[in-house]
């Protein structure tokens, strides 16, 4: 488990589902998205949903942008953070 921070917003990275890279806000400007899902119920539910967490999660997708959205570029697309299974020189040798 880890925690990034980023402006007033930290995010426990066990909860991140997804993430948007170079996307674009309705306005056009440079975003990324990150998709935060997060387990929703009481600790006597804990025996009944830990054998279908599936239906018990929350989710929302929080954007970035300005220089949020620069460093959680640089940070989803370190290797020490992320495998990439395509790597940049690999997919300009694929036709």
């Amino acid at each position: 488990m880890a925690f990034i921070k980023i402006q007033n917003v930290v995010i426990n990275t066990s909860y991140v589902a997804a993430v948007k890279l170079n996307h674009q806000t309705s306005s056009g400007e440079k975003s990324v998205s990150v998709l935060i899902a997060t387990p929703q119920f009481s600790l006597s539910q804990w025996e009944t949903i830990s054998q279908n967490p599936q239906n018990h999660l929350s989710s929302e997708w929080m954007e970035f942008t300005g220089p949020a959205a620069n460093a959680l570029q640089d940070y989803f697309t370190s290797f020490n953070n992320v495998i990439d299974l395509l790597p940049q020189h690999e997919e300009s040798g694929i036709v």
